[in-house]
């Protein structure tokens, strides 16, 4: 070592670490010869690597003027005011090295490193595939120009980079990750898992790939996966708004819907401008923690982000001519759930009232339900804003705006919150408060408001008589046939209702049927159940129960017809709560197949009761859970009660058609009613809902 030079051992001190000793030795170089063009350059790098940025460019802005067209001189400079933020200058000098050698592929690589910093990725991509070409395959120049590729939205592109770049360098997670993000954008989720797989396995806790692995198995409806990954990315001390968002919305759609508020309010704290105010105002009318007040406090906490509603639209208030009624909803082209709707809507006096539809789908797609008039306005408002959608209405002069969709439309809201129309009524898929300052009033009935809980609703109430949803089927489903414990000799429980409604407590309450009727089993079916993990989920759930899991049939989703055939299995169908099946206990009873509930707590879980006392079917209304559970149990063991469903079941679709719940003129015409009220009230009268 002591015959070697002093640049040779002060560059050897720079490398080990010796950071001291190489200064000191660059400087005695320096000393001897001021002009020592490698000395500075070593003293600037030194500078550099110490935090004194300014020093390090002094001394290589000295170095270069001795030697203007040493190309490395210029890199290190670049890469000092790089790291400084001086990227404008940074490029300049990364330029000048790459100009005096062009076959330098670090100098193009960092280059583009400064370019893509200072947002120019049309020429830092430039710039990588230039160092691609004249240095060969690197995986950091691949990687980086994968990402760029990404930024630009060429994620199709970014994935054939990326692939070579895993090829190069695959112990890198990070590159990994960046890959399956760019999957995760082409919408190829199962690629996506492979690859932030592929992450994880190389760096168990890289919290990007956690996190998106989380969000494409949530993509995926792996609810139960996602829950786990998310419940991972927490677990390693992450505070981030949308994990918990995340993880709120996977425990949520297993049924843990107390679970997923706490996680909701933790994403609401962390980001209190983000979405998780409205997916608590959306989800808490399911919360069996929650009340009315409850609602009612967090649907208002929600609605004071919303803009306040815009001056009264001014109205015709002339009682010769007809009410103009408006329906708003983003669901007319769901066949099923429009059963309760098109009754009202075909069934109008259009004498008495000018009817127009505000659908967030066109014309054609609706194929069911709608009798059109030619005195009828449809208005497709798909491709309009809030805005536009506001001025369309206005512009169409109604007078009621009866918006269809609650809180299961959550685009419209924003809409509604401005009330484009004088008079605003929630009807339909409204099912608890709004707690929005714009809605005038709720149609409801007296089995789902009772008077001595108006207080705990924003809106003044109008109470329809029999029930606020009658139904009419106008579209093929299959044949009603017996009762399958005729023919298997065993009671089947079912229930086809949303995997989000089958909370804890109704498990719970499930498995104790199951418990004390022994020879029964449950039959459970919806689109959650079609992925393994989810399914595996719901058998543990059981197990802990105290259920053979044999007894528990879980099925995933299918076209609407085949859907409806699987009550062929099924001899009674077992309610939600406190989130009651609507569409799910209309269709059930359609069949032929009973539903078991019991008057809640709420509106929500006083829906199926309503359908169901209207519909003659009232025995089927227990007065509480533990009732619920001993009917249930009495019509799996006693004898007698299989003869019994078989003869209920073969009559039951014309029973139901000669009911009120059925009833859609006489409805129509309570309705229409009712309209005339609030329109009378609003435009001055005395009359009262």
């Amino acid at each position: 070592m002591t015959n070697e030079d002093p640049l040779t051992r002060a560059v050897a001190a720079y490398r080990s670490g010796d950071l001291d000793r190489a200064a000191a030795l660059c400087r005695e170089l320096l000393a001897e010869d001021p002009f020592h063009v490698d000395a500075l350059h070593l003293l600037g790098a030194l500078a550099s690597r110490t935090g004194d940025r300014d020093a390090a460019a002094g001394h290589l802005r000295q170095a270069i003027s001795l030697a203007p067209r040493r190309p490395d001189l210029h890199h290190t400079l670049g890469q000092v005011l790089h790291a400084a933020g001086r990227l404008q200058e940074a490029a300049v000098s990364f330029r000048k090295a790459v100009e005096l050698d062009p076959s330098f592929a670090r100098a193009h690589h960092n280059l583009a490193e400064a370019l893509r910093a200072a947002g120019a990725l049309d020429a830092a991509e430039a710039s990588y595939r230039q160092a691609l070409a004249v240095g060969g395959p690197s995986g950091d120049t691949l990687a980086a120009l994968g990402e760029t590729l990404h930024a630009m939205d060429r994620a199709g592109e970014a994935v054939d980079v990326l692939r070579r770049a895993v090829q190069t360098v695959p112990d890198r997670p990070a590159v990994h990750a960046e890959l399956a993000d760019a999957f995760q954008t082409l919408g190829r989720l199962d690629e996506a898992v492979e690859a932030y797989q592929a992450a994880l396995a190389l760096e168990p806790r890289l919290g990007r790939a956690l996190y998106g692995l989380g969000c494409a198995q949530l993509a995926l409806k792996r609810f139960a996966d996602a829950a786990g990954t998310f419940g991972k990315v927490l677990a390693a001390g992450a505070e981030h708004a949308p994990t918990c968002h995340n993880l709120a919305k996977a425990v949520f759609q297993l049924g843990r819907v107390t679970e997923a508020m706490g996680h909701f309010r933790k994403a609401a704290a962390l980001d209190p401008a983000g979405p998780a105010m409205a997916a608590i105002a959306v989800s808490i009318p399911g919360d069996p923690a929650a009340d009315n007040r409850a609602v009612l406090e967090a649907r208002r906490q929600w609605a004071r982000m919303l803009p306040r509603p815009a001056p009264p639209v001014s109205a015709d208030p002339r009682a010769d001519r007809p009410v103009r009624v408006g329906y708003l909803s983003g669901f007319f082209q769901e066949r099923n759930w429009m059963k309760p709707v098109w009754p009202l809507v075909n069934h109008h006096d259009r004498e008495r009232f000018e009817v127009h539809l505000f659908s967030d789908a066109p014309r054609g797609a609706i194929r069911y339900g709608y009798e059109d008039r030619p005195s009828d306005g449809f208005h497709d408002i798909s491709d309009l804003s809030n805005e536009q959608a506001g001025e369309r209405i206005r512009e169409s002069g109604i007078d009621l705006l009866i918006d269809l969709n609650g809180f299961s439309y959550v685009r419209r809201l924003g809409l509604l919150a401005a009330k484009p129309a004088p008079v605003l009524v929630g009807w339909f898929n409204l099912y608890a408060t709004t707690g929005m300052a714009s809605f005038d009033w709720l149609l409801g009935d007296e089995h789902v408001i009772p008077p001595e809980e108006e207080g705990l609703y924003t809106e003044r109430i109008a109470r329809v008589p029999g029930s606020y949803l009658t139904f009419n089927v106008q579209y093929p489903t299959p044949d009603v046939t017996d009762p399958p414990c005729l023919r298997t000799g065993r009671f089947t429980f079912g229930c086809l209702a949303s995997q989000y409604k089958i909370t804890p407590e109704v498990a719970g309450a499930w498995a104790a049927i199951l418990r004390r009727a022994p020879d029964s089993r449950l039959l459970l079916k919806n689109a959650t159940l079609g992925s393994p993990d989810n399914r595996a989920y719901v058998v543990g759930l059981f197990e802990k129960l105290g259920v053979d899991p044999a007894r528990v049939e879980l099925d995933g989703p299918s076209e609407h017809y085949a859907f409806l055939t699987k009550y062929d299995e099924v001899d009674l169908a077992l309610d939600t709560f406190p989130y009651n099946g609507g569409t799910t206990t209309t269709e059930a009873i359609w069949q032929g197949v009973p539903v078991l509930t019991f008057r809640g707590d709420r509106w929500a879980s006083r829906t199926s009761a309503s359908i169901l006392r209207e519909g003659g079917l009232g025995e089927f209304v227990a007065k509480d859970a533990a009732d619920y559970i001993d009917r249930a149990v009495a019509w799996a063991t006693e004898p007698g009660r299989p003869e019994a469903l078989g003869e209920l079941r073969a009559a039951l679709r014309d029973r139901l058609r000669a009911s009120a719940v059925c009833g859609c003129d006489t409805f129509a015409a309570n309705v229409e009613a009712l309209y005339g009220l609030i329109w009378r009230d609003h435009c001055g009268g005395t009359d009262n809902a």
